[in-house]
């Protein structure tokens, strides 16, 4: 930045401290993806508080104090980002109805920054630990819970992320967000209110691990990669939901799930798929074929829910930047 000079904390202590600041990223990424709905603002988020953490190492008393302060920086930096934007929300939550028939869906097309990104679990979840601990934060990154999360106040979210995620005792949060133990309980009081009223709506049953629908999921990439549309829609539950960000179309059967890829989807005969961990919940990376010459490019990240056996949403994110983000080729890699 003009006008702003760096100074290195001393060389001993950044010896010491720097390795532990790398330590807490993926935590920390997970925290900033949970408050701000987006993959990209977390990186960048994670990011800009590494910086300022670095800048500041110096400062710090006591190596023991190191996560509470990180966290700490990036709730501000959150807090920062959040403010005057407008909450992020899946599709299907944006409209009481279908977008549009299936022949007109792609018509609608939501501004940027309006719909909740997905994240790959290993930028975002812990690796090992208490397998209750584990399935508190696989659940805390479904999709349907990050959008929950975007309607309350970014303080309160802060605070419900941290006490009921995170497992923060009262005086650590009121600490980190300088307020009274009353205060901070008085704000996770109204956010789990909050929270409740938007997930009693969502009537959708609770996910199932990849690893239960290991058949289920083999059967959806290759009736996928055959474009068997008769096959593919014999792996999802009768009101199957789609829908497919940046576009503002959703549709819930699936019946109209496979019109909707033998009409405006038909394009997507020939992909690859590459199985994937999003969300918590399995997904798939697309590769749509170039055409006649061969070759595929990247087309969509899809986040699957499965429930009963059966796949019982579909959202495809059709921004290509995440093939980056996550690290996948541009190619799908060889079987």
């Amino acid at each position: 930045m003009t006008g702003v000079i760096e100074e290195r904390p001393g060389a001993g202590r950044a010896a010491e401290l720097e390795p532990r600041l790398a330590e807490h990223r993926r935590e920390l990424t997970g925290y900033c993806y949970r408050m701000l709905g987006s993959s990209f603002d977390a990186e960048d988020a994670v990011q800009d508080t590494m910086v300022r953490a670095w800048r500041s190492l110096d400062r710090l008393e006591g190596s023991g104090a190191l996560r509470s302060w990180l966290y700490r920086i990036a709730t501000n930096v959150c807090l920062d980002a959040l403010d005057g934007r407008k909450r992020r929300a899946l599709p299907v939550d944006m409209s009481a109805e279908p977008s549009a028939p299936v022949e007109s869906s792609l018509a609608g097309v939501l501004p940027d920054g309006a719909w909740v990104e997905p994240a790959l679990d290993r930028q975002v979840l812990p690796v090992g630990g208490d397998p209750a601990e584990v399935a508190v934060q696989r659940e805390s990154v479904r999709l349907a819970f990050v959008a929950a999360l975007q309607h309350l106040p970014p303080r309160q979210r802060a605070v419900l992320i941290l006490r009921d995620v995170l497992r923060w005792k009262a005086d650590e949060v009121a600490g980190l967000l300088g307020t009274t133990v009353a205060a901070a309980n008085s704000a996770l009081q109204r956010a789990r209110a909050t929270l409740a009223a938007h997930q009693a709506a969502d009537t959708r049953p609770a996910p199932e691990l990849a690893a239960e629908n290991a058949g289920l999921l083999a059967r959806y990439l290759d009736a996928f990669e055959r474009y068997d549309i008769d096959a593919f829609v014999a792996l999802l539950a009768e009101d199957a939901v789609q829908d497919m960000p940046p576009f503002a179309m959703w549709l819930r059967s699936a019946t109209d799930i496979g019109r909707w890829m033998l009409g405006p989807g038909f394009e997507c005969r020939g992909s690859r798929l590459l199985p994937v961990s999003l969300n918590g919940n399995p997904g798939f990376a697309q590769w749509r074929s170039c055409g006649p010459d061969g070759g595929h490019r990247p087309w969509a990240l899809h986040a699957l829910e499965v429930s009963g056996g059966r796949v019982v949403r579909i959202t495809s994110f059709l921004d290509t930047r995440l093939f980056t983000l996550f690290g996948l080729p541009d190619t799908p890699p060889a079987r």
